[in-house]
């Protein structure tokens, strides 16, 4: 009898941690356990052609990141809106609904992530620098000191006052040493100015691999 007691004793150990592993996991790869707060930043995986292509192929981190945009979370009366710069609207404040697709209606694949430090007056001094730019055109050339922005620069610069993020020299080529993506010679070429390698810049691979993030999980 006691030998019984015990086997089903151990039986019921079993069953009652598999369930709460089961319930820990799935809860793990869901977004159900984390709420949006203003501050977070969401990284979008585009269909990667055309620019957004070849944004991914010159910035990639060396780790399975492939994105090509991102923007600022700003939660107005529970609702959860997005900051971005996007080139056919330029800066904008959009639903999240609507930066979850695209003009086709397919969904794009996007993370969120949150800063590790960031306090209040982090991130209401962002969120203000980056409203203040709405309405701003895109920045085409990505030159930092040229009018407008684009997606990365204008998270950078919310985030500048405290030195969030830092600029980097930007590379158009697909590999040190190599030739210029292809996409970028007629892109550059259109615009009628030089390629601007070496300047300094930034990038959505590049932000979501800074060490003043972390990664929250997919939007789903």
């Amino acid at each position: 009898m006691k030998i019984i007691r015990i086997k089903l004793l151990g039986l019921l150990i079993y069953i009652i941690t598999g369930t709460v592993f089961i319930v820990f996991m799935s809860g793990c790869s869901s977004t159900e356990d984390f709420h949006f707060k203003t501050g977070d930043l969401l990284f979008r995986g585009e269909n990667l052609s055309g620019l957004s292509g070849a944004i991914d192929d010159v910035t990639q981190t060396g780790d399975d990141n492939h994105f090509s945009h991102v923007g600022l979370v700003q939660v107005i009366d529970g609702e959860v809106n997005v900051i971005h710069a996007e080139g056919v609207l330029g800066v904008c404040i959009q639903p999240l609904d609507s930066f979850m697709y695209d003009k086709n209606g397919d969904r794009f694949y996007v993370e969120a992530f949150r800063l590790k430090h960031g306090s209040n007056d982090i991130v209401s001094r962002a969120v203000s620098l980056a409203s203040s730019a709405i309405g701003e055109p895109y920045n085409f050339s990505y030159i930092i000191d040229d009018e407008g922005y684009y997606c990365s620069e204008l998270v950078w610069w919310a985030f500048a006052p405290d030195s969030v993020f830092v600029l980097e020299p930007m590379t158009f080529k697909n590999h040190p040493g190599g030739s210029f993506h292809p996409v970028w010679e007629t892109h550059y070429n259109d615009l009628g100015i030089a390629i601007p390698e070496g300047k300094p810049g930034c990038n959505p691979n590049g932000l979501a691999a800074s060490d003043k993030i972390y990664r929250l999980g997919v939007v789903d």
